[in-house]
């Protein structure tokens, strides 16, 4: 049975855009792989860290909402230590709640990118 998981990974600041996209699309395409599907997916960009992490400031962030069988999330998350590219990464199972601040979250996204294409053609 699949139960919906929200994931977020911190990737290397020295990556270029390219690497960065490449990155991302090697854990999408693991996703696909172990039986799984991307729910919706935010991409933060560049941040500063709270705290220096292998000596490095600011990261990559990268949030995908997934529903996928309890088996494959050790497997994304050993491909995560694995990877020299990810700094930190955090899998959390949604429950109810959860959900519904996730589907609030997405809501207030999409009114956000209305408000900014409804500014760009005034």
């Amino acid at each position: 049975m699949s139960k919906q998981y929200e994931t977020i990974f911190i990737l290397t600041p020295v990556l270029s855009d390219e690497q960065t996209k490449e990155a991302v699309n090697s854990y999408k395409k693991l996703i696909k792989e172990l039986n799984a599907k991307i729910v919706h997916e935010e991409s933060w960009g560049l941040k500063k860290l709270a705290y220096s992490i292998k000596k490095k400031n600011t990261g990559y962030y990268h949030l995908m909402q997934i529903e996928a069988p309890g088996e494959a999330i050790p497997l994304l998350e050993t491909a995560y230590k694995r990877d020299e590219r990810v700094l930190r990464y955090l899998t959390v199972h949604l429950d109810k709640y959860a959900l519904q601040y996730a589907e609030r979250r997405k809501g207030k996204l999409a009114n956000k990118k209305t408000d900014r294409k409804e500014e760009v053609t005034a």
